[in-house]
C-alpha cells in the first residue's frame, strides 16, 4: 500500500491559507492599507472597481522596497516584524509586506510597483496564482503601488459566494473607516468606480471622526481620557440622545488596532445603563494603549480579538472613565480645544426655517347651536385614516385638533334621553359607533360578551402598516404623494451604499427618491398613507435605513421583510397618542382585517382578554 500523507504544493497551500486571510475584497483592502501604514506613508489612496471584484489598488508614499524585499513579500511565512518567538508578544506594527501577500497572490492577479527613496529606479512585479509572470526594473514614483485584479479568478466557487456590489462595498467602507479612524495624521482618499467617496486630510482625532461620520457629529461627541499604570485611554463617546438601534458606530482600538470585544463593550454600555434603553447603542471611538507583553493579538486569524492579562482591571477603568465623562457632560459643557473654527459650534443657532410660529385654527362658519350634519360624523370616522395613515378610500386631511370646529365634531359616542333632560328608556340609546375607551393613551378597552378586551394601540398599528407595506413591496404599487418642497438627505457613505441597493424597494413603498450628488438623496414624495402626518421626510428616511439595519442584524430577515418592519415601526402611532372614538374604531376594524391580528411584528401579543369570571374573582364574588 502506497503512502497516504503527502506535502501539498505551495500553490494549493496558499489557496487554503487565503481562505483564512481573504474572505472577501474587504479583507484584501485591510491588509494592503495596514501594510502601507507600516511603510511610513503619510498619504494613501484606495481605488476600487466593481466593489473590489475587478480592482483593488492601494498607492502610498512610504519607504518602498528593495528588489529582494519585493520578491520575498510574496513568499509563505515571510514577515517583517517577527524574528524570534518572543517577538510574537511585542508586536506593535500591523505587518509590513508579508504574511497575507502570498495568500492574496494565490487567488488574484497582482501587479506591484515599488521604489525606495535612495533608488533611482523601482521594481515591477507581476504574479498570477502564485506564479511570477514578470519582474523587471521600472520608472515609478516613490513608495508602493499594488493592484489586485480579478479576485478569486482561479477559485470560482469562492467568487460565487460574494454578495452584491453594494453589500461588498459596505464591507470595504467599514475596513477603510477603521483604518482611517486609527490613523488621523495620515491623509486618505477612497474612489469607487471613478466616484470620490472620501477625501480625508491629515487631522486630529475629533476632526477625523467628523469627516468620516458626518458634520452633524461635531456636537454629539464627549471626550474621554484616563491614564493609569495598566492602560492609557483616550477617545470620544456619544451623547445619550444620539444613540442608535444598531452597533455600527462603536470602535475599539488597542495599540491602534481595531478589535471586537463584547466584554469591554459591556463596560461602556453599563456606564449608559441609566441613560439608554436596552435596544439603543451609544457611539464611541476609544483607544487603549497597553504594554504588548500583557496582551495576545494572535488568538484570531484577522486579529480582531485580543486576550488580556488584567481584563477585570481594564473593565473597571473603562467603565469609570466613561461614567465620569458622562457626568461632566451633564454638569457643564466642555470646551473643545481641538476645534479650529473658533466658537462656531459652542452654541448651535436655530435655523430660521426651524422656528414655527404659533397659530390658532378656527372655522368662521361654525355655529355651536346649529344642528350637526351627518357629514361631520363621517369626517370624524375618517379622522384616524387621515391622521395616522389608515387605508381604505378615506380622503386624506391634515391632523389638527386645535380648532373648536373639530373638537365639536367629536360628540360622545352614545347619547340617551337622560343626557338631553328626558327619561331614560332602553330603545332611546343611539349607538353611533362601538363604545370604546382609551387607557392612559396606550391601550384601547372594549366590552365583549365574555368580559373585556385590551388592545395595544402602537403594536396594533404596527401590524396594520407592516402587512400593508409588505403588500406594496410584493405588487410594487405603493402610492406616492408628491412633496411641495423636496428634501435632501445626506447619509454616511456606508448608509448611502445601502440606500442605493434598496432604492427600488423603497420606491415600491411609495417614496419618490433619486440620487443627488455625493452621498446625497432627494426625497420628492412619500407614501400617501403618511402624507397627512406633517412628518419630517428626512428624519423618516434616516430612521427607515437605521431600522432596516437593525432588523437584518437582529433577526436575519430578508430585505423586503426588514424594510416593511422598519417602515411600520417608524410610521405607527406611539404610546401616549390621544385617539378619538372614530379613530379607535377604525384601528380595530383594520387590525381584525389583518392576516395575523393577535401578534405584533415583534411576536408579542397585541390583544389581551379578561373574562368576567376573572373580574368576579378579584372582587370576591
Amino acid at each position: 500500500m502506497s503512502d497516504i500523507i503527502q506535502l501539498l504544493p505551495d500553490s494549493v497551500a496558499n489557496q487554503i491559507a487565503a481562505g483564512e486571510v481573504v474572505q472577501r475584497p474587504a479583507s484584501a483592502v485591510k491588509e494592503l492599507l495596514e501594510n502601507a501604514i507600516d511603510a511610513g506613508a503619510n498619504k494613501i489612496q484606495l481605488i476600487i472597481k466593481d466593489a473590489g471584484k475587478a480592482l483593488i489598488q492601494v498607492i502610498d508614499n512610504g519607504c518602498g522596497m528593495s528588489v529582494t524585499d519585493a520578491r520575498m513579500c510574496f513568499e509563505r511565512h515571510a514577515t517583517s516584524k517577527v524574528r524570534k518567538a518572543e517577538d510574537l508578544f511585542a508586536i506593535r506594527t500591523m505587518g509590513f509586506r508579508g504574511e497575507a501577500m502570498a495568500s492574496i497572490a494565490a487567488i488574484a492577479q497582482v501587479e506591484m510597483k515599488t521604489r525606495r527613496h535612495e533608488d533611482e529606479v523601482g521594481t515591477l512585479l507581476e504574479i498570477e496564482g502564485s506564479s511570477v509572470i514578470k519582474q523587471e526594473p521600472v520608472a515609478t514614483a516613490l513608495g508602493t503601488s499594488i493592484c489586485i485584479k480579478n479576485l478569486f479568478f482561479n477559485t470560482p466557487a469562492r467568487r460565487n459566494f460574494l454578495k452584491s456590489n453594494p453589500a461588498e462595498m459596505r464591507h470595504i467602507i467599514d475596513e477603510f473607516q477603521r483604518v482611517a479612524m486609527a490613523n488621523p495624521s495620515i491623509a486618505f482618499t477612497l474612489h469607487h468606480d471613478g466616484a470620490e467617496i472620501y477625501r480625508l486630510p491629515s487631522a486630529v482625532l475629533k476632526q477625523r471622526i467628523v469627516h468620516l461620520l458626518g458634520n452633524n457629529y461635531n456636537e454629539r461627541l464627549i471626550p474621554v481620557e484616563e491614564e493609569t499604570s495598566i492602560i492609557n485611554l483616550k477617545g470620544y463617546i456619544g451623547k445619550p440622545e444620539f444613540a442608535k438601534r444598531t452597533r455600527g458606530e462603536q470602535f475599539f482600538f488597542v495599540n491602534n488596532r481595531f478589535i471586537k470585544d463584547p466584554y469591554l463593550n459591556h463596560a461602556v454600555n453599563r456606564a449608559y445603563e441609566e441613560l439608554l434603553s436596552d435596544d439603543n447603542f451609544p457611539l464611541y471611538v476609544l483607544f487603549i494603549d497597553i504594554d504588548p507583553a500583557k496582551i495576545d493579538v494572535n488568538v484570531h486569524p484577522t486579529k480582531t480579538e485580543i486576550k488580556y492579562l488584567e481584563e477585570k482591571s481594564i473593565y473597571a477603568i473603562l467603565h469609570s472613565a466613561v461614567k465620569r465623562s458622562l457626568g461632566r457632560f451633564n454638569i457643564s459643557p466642555t470646551i473643545d480645544f481641538d476645534q479650529e473654527t473658533g466658537f462656531s459650534n459652542m452654541i448651535t443657532p436655530i435655523a430660521p426655517e426651524e422656528i414655527v410660529p404659533p397659530s390658532i385654527n378656527f372655522n368662521p362658519d361654525f355655529n355651536p347651536f346649529a344642528e350637526e350634519k351627518p357629514a361631520a360624523r363621517e369626517n370624524a370616522y375618517a379622522s384616524f385614516s387621515r391622521s395616522y395613515g389608515g387605508g381604505g378610500g378615506m380622503s386624506p386631511s391634515t391632523k389638527n385638533w386645535g380648532s373648536l370646529y373639530e373638537i365639536a365634531n367629536h360628540q360622545p359616542v352614545m347619547q340617551s334621553s337622560m343626557e338631553l333632560g328626558g327619561t331614560q328608556t332602553e330603545d332611546e340609546f343611539v349607538p353611533v359607533q362601538k363604545q370604546l375607551m382609551q387607557l392612559h393613551n396606550r391601550y384601547i378597552i372594549s366590552q365583549i360578551k365574555s368580559g373585556l378586551m385590551l388592545i395595544d394601540q402602537q403594536a396594533a398599528h404596527e401590524r396594520i402598516l407592516y402587512e400593508r407595506f409588505l403588500l406594496h413591496l410584493e405588487d410594487r404599487k405603493g402610492a406616492s404623494q408628491q412633496s411641495l418642497f423636496p428634501q435632501t438627505v445626506t447619509l454616511s457613505p456606508n448608509d448611502f451604499e445601502l440606500a442605493k441597493s434598496l432604492l427600488e424597494d423603497i420606491k415600491s413603498l411609495g417614496f419618490e427618491v433619486r440620487e443627488f450628488g455625493r452621498n446625497t438623496l432627494v426625497i420628492e414624495g412619500i407614501p400617501v398613507d403618511l402624507g397627512s402626518n406633517n412628518i419630517n421626510e428626512t428624519q423618516l428616511f434616516e430612521h427607515l435605513i437605521e431600522g432596516f439595519k437593525n432588523s437584518q442584524q437582529e433577526l436575519k430577515l430578508d430585505k423586503r421583510d426588514a424594510l416593511a418592519r422598519s417602515m411600520a415601526r417608524n410610521s405607527a402611532i406611539k404610546s401616549g397618542t390621544v385617539l378619538a372614538q372614530a379613530e379607535m374604531n377604525t384601528l380595530i376594524e383594520q387590525l381584525f382585517a389583518c392576516k395575523i391580528p393577535n401578534f405584533s411584528i415583534s411576536g408579542k401579543p397585541v390583544i389581551q382578554t379578561i373574562g368576567l369570571a376573572e373580574l368576579d374573582k378579584k372582587f370576591d364574588k
